[in-house]
């Protein structure tokens, strides 16, 4: 397994998503979301594994200017702003090579290994 897990520090579902892997002796790589971000491509290809841009995006963020922006503007442009504003991402996002999950998924990470 190659995990990578994409979060924030602060955020308690990430955390709870690095001690789901260290628990059961499971390496992973942590990329801070506010440091580092994700790539165009790894973000498309995270989103078309979730059902879409739409069900990457955290609607209840504190950014309520930027998810309104995002809510409105045209579709070939909110990949660019979201890119732009990571923290609007639902984290933690989890990689193991094509399969991803977006928020706390335990039982999904379950079925991986």
């Amino acid at each position: 397994m190659n995990i990578q897990i994409f979060g924030t520090k602060k955020c308690n579902d990430t955390k709870k998503a690095e001690r789901f892997f260290k628990e059961r002796g499971i390496k992973y790589q942590f990329i801070d979301m506010k440091e580092k971000g994700m790539s165009k491509g790894e973000f498309t290809s995270v989103a078309q594994a979730n059902g879409g841009i739409e069900n990457m995006i955290n609607w209840d963020g504190k950014d309520k200017d930027t998810l309104a922006l995002i809510k409105y503007i045209a579709d070939e442009d909110k990949l660019e702003k979201i890119l732009e504003n990571p923290s609007v991402i639902k984290t933690p996002i989890v990689r193991n090579g094509k399969q991803s999950t977006v928020g706390y998924q335990p039982e999904v990470w379950k079925g991986w290994s």
